[in-house]
């Protein structure tokens, strides 16, 4: 899938900050690049767009003004320096609102959560199935790299503070991304996944062995937390 977008900031240094991050994000394309919202208002209706990255303090007409007139396919993203837009900004059903100065993994992360909504609205329209209307994988940075990882690959997931490791089936070395749990926890649908501890996510139809409130994983044995118990028994007794 390919997610048309725009960038609307009135500081030249901005747009270009978040142009260069696109350009690293192979769903994205980039359509537009406006440093004021009239001109926005005007690209966007000759060019439509599916995503916009859009600043809310800017002169003459704001972001949050701005974001009532276009048309309501175009998903949002804001940006803005000032954090007391964020309960204004999710008003307006915005995607996602980041905080400047914003680092290319929390727009990864912004990013990836539009893919997926996208995704969701496209199966959606194609057919009426539950089961299809889940992404099969994810992006994430890694080494410098934006790797695609298929979700059936994921075995489990380890969290170490600002980090997480992703186990798969495919590599015998985790793949080791700059994300916290809560991040990529909201990234994988929890029909497929549920989390078991504060630092474990475990993919539910790899789980073959179950030994003392732990999950084996050859040599491997995952924690079950005390405040995840009810939910995995529950999960349990559904099988």
């Amino acid at each position: 899938m390919i997610i048309k977008c725009a960038i609307v900031d009135d500081e030249p240094l901005a747009v270009e900050l978040l142009a260069s991050y696109v350009k690293k994000i192979p769903f994205l394309e980039l359509c537009g690049k406006y440093n004021n919202a009239t001109d926005a208002l005007h690209g966007i209706g000759n060019e439509p767009v599916d995503l916009l990255f859009l600043d809310i303090q800017m002169p003459e007409l704001n972001g949050l003004e701005l974001s009532k007139m276009i048309p309501e396919s175009t998903r949002i993203v804001f940006t803005t320096a000032f954090n007391q837009y964020a309960v204004d900004g999710f008003r307006v059903n915005a995607l996602d609102y980041l905080l400047k100065p914003i680092s290319y993994a929390d727009f990864l992360e912004a990013c990836n959560k539009a893919l997926q909504w996208f995704q969701l609205v496209q199966q959606n329209e194609q057919s009426s199935t539950p089961a299809q209307e889940e992404p099969t994988s994810i992006f994430v940075k890694s080494e410098y790299k934006l790797l695609q990882i298929q979700l059936d690959d994921i075995k489990y997931i380890e969290g170490l503070k600002d980090y997480v490791k992703i186990y798969t089936e495919q590599s015998q070395h985790p793949i080791l991304t700059l994300m916290n749990m809560k991040a990529i926890e909201q990234m994988l649908p929890p029909s497929r996944f549920i989390r078991v501890h504060r630092s474990f996510i475990v993919q539910k139809s790899k789980i073959r062995e179950i030994e003392r409130n732990r999950i084996v994983f050859g040599d491997v044995y995952i924690p079950i937390g005390d405040s995840y118990k009810q939910a995995f028994q529950d999960f349990i007794n559904s099988k």
